[in-house]
């Protein structure tokens, strides 16, 4: 069983090659039991292993280290507030003296595949990621209904009234992307196709702890919460 780390958006990126030094968590739960995925240092797809030995729904996350980036304009960052639904970012960004020509940003991922085994029979369950997706439904189980409903947290807590986008493609469809809002509980229910694989995203944006540190210090964090499933034919 092997499994590319992307990185990208859309469905489309550029896959990882596994390096420690990239990589905070690497794991495989089945059946309740989380162990650490022993990859190598190089490793194209970056998971290779044995598929466990019975049916059951396999669980892959990843959470992957720090990256940072500098946004090229002011106008590029200001478009990514509004398209990610962070109403108060520029006023605080400009409340804060921060400065609009150099918006830095430190940004890591908190991903999650729903992988099925055989007929996939299983749950999700939290697996204490910093922002974290997490399926109340399985999608490859025989009375699921074609509502699929996840859980958004973030340091353990519901994310309520927040966007998250839901990404849906096949082999003969183009990707498409639907915009929703979690609820009072942090979870969201919306349908699903037979036939086709989903990316569920979720983005927090939250000052950098370590802001005026340095020169090149970042102003903001982001944390991209993913949760990538099929639904069988």
């Amino acid at each position: 069983m092997t499994t590319n780390i992307k990185n990208g958006q859309i469905f489309e990126g550029t896959n990882i090659a596994y390096f420690s030094n990239r990589t905070d968590r690497f794991d495989l739960t089945f059946e309740g039991e989380t162990v650490p995925i022993q990859s190598r240092m190089g490793d194209s797809p970056a998971l290779q292993t044995k598929a466990p030995p019975r049916d059951g729904l396999l669980i892959v996350s990843h959470e992957a280290s720090p990256s940072s980036l500098t946004y090229k304009d002011w106008e590029t960052f200001v478009g990514f507030t509004e398209h990610k639904d962070f109403k108060n970012a520029v006023a605080e960004h400009l409340a804060a003296g921060y400065p609009q020509d150099k918006v830095r940003e430190r940004y890591t991922r908190h991903s999650k595949a729903l992988v099925a085994i055989g007929d996939g029979h299983g749950s999700d369950m939290d697996l204490g990621l910093e922002t974290e997706l997490t399926a109340l439904t399985n999608p490859y189980g025989p009375d699921f209904d074609g509502n699929m409903t996840v859980a958004l947290t973030y340091q353990g807590e519901p994310r309520k009234d927040v966007q998250i986008e839901v990404y849906e493609k096949s082999p003969e469809i183009e990707p498409t992307v639907t915009v929703y809002r979690s609820d009072d509980a942090g979870h969201l229910t919306f349908p699903v196709t037979a036939g086709m694989t989903y990316l569920v995203d979720a983005v927090v944006l939250r000052p950098a702890a370590d802001v005026g540190k340095t020169p090149n210090s970042p102003q903001w964090e982001s944390l991209w919460a993913s949760l990538t499933f099929a639904v069988p034919k």
